[in-house]
C-alpha cells in the first residue's frame, strides 16, 4: 500500500543538522506513527513521504523556513514558574520546558532561573537551522474512522487517550 491523505504510516526517524551530528532518533524505541494530512508532522515530511510504501526510506532537507522557521531575537520572555507545566523540581538552564500559553502548550529553553520566574527562549530548539531527515517507511495502513475523527493515529508510537 502506497502512502496517501487519510493512511497511517509507521517509520523510524534520525534528524541531523546540515553537518551532520544526529539531533534525534527513534530508531532505539517504537516506530512513530502519524495520519498523513492532519498536519500531524512538517509539510515537507508529509509531502516526502506521499507514494512511500512500508520498506521505503526517504532522505529529506527541510531550510528553517519549511523546517521550524527563522530564530526570533526576540523570543526571550519572564514566565512564572506557576505557568510551566510538570516541571522538574530543579530547574536548570538549558532544559526544555512546556509553558501554558493562551495558544496552548508551547516547549520553550529555559535561559535563566529566578525564584519566582524562568527566563525563556520561545524559539523552537532547532529555529534557524538546515534540517537533514532520514526515514525508514515501516507500515503502511488506512486510518480507522475513530483516528479520522480525531485527526490523528492511535496505539504505540501515535496519540494515547486517557479514560
Amino acid at each position: 500500500m502506497q502512502i496517501g491523505t487519510g493512511s497511517v504510516v509507521k517509520f523510524f526517524y534520525t534528524l541531523k543538522d546540515e553537518e551532520g551530528l544526529v539531533l534525534e532518533t527513534n530508531h532505539k524505541a517504537e516506530p512513530q506513527a502519524c495520519l498523513i494530512g492532519r498536519r500531524n508532522i512538517l509539510p515537507g515530511l508529509e509531502a516526502a513521504l506521499l507514494g512511500q510504501a512500508a520498506g521505503d526510506t526517504v532522505h529529506v532537507t527541510l531550510p528553517p523556513a519549511q523546517a521550524y522557521g527563522p530564530r526570533r531575537d526576540n523570543a526571550a520572555h519572564r514566565v512564572p514558574i506557576k505557568h510551566l507545566l510538570q516541571a522538574p523540581k530543579k530547574l536548570l538552564p538549558g532544559m526544555v520546558v512546556a509553558l501554558n500559553t493562551k495558544d496552548g502548550t508551547r516547549s520553550a529553553r529555559i535561559i535563566k532561573v529566578g525564584k519566582f520566574n524562568v527566563d525563556v527562549d520561545a524559539n523552537h530548539p532547532y529555529a534557524g537551522q538546515t534540517l537533514v531527515f532520514e526515514l525508514e517507511v515501516v507500515e503502511v495502513r488506512e486510518a480507522s474512522q475513530e483516528e479520522q475523527a480525531h485527526g490523528h493515529a492511535h496505539g504505540a508510537g501515535g496519540h494515547h487517550h486517557s479514560s
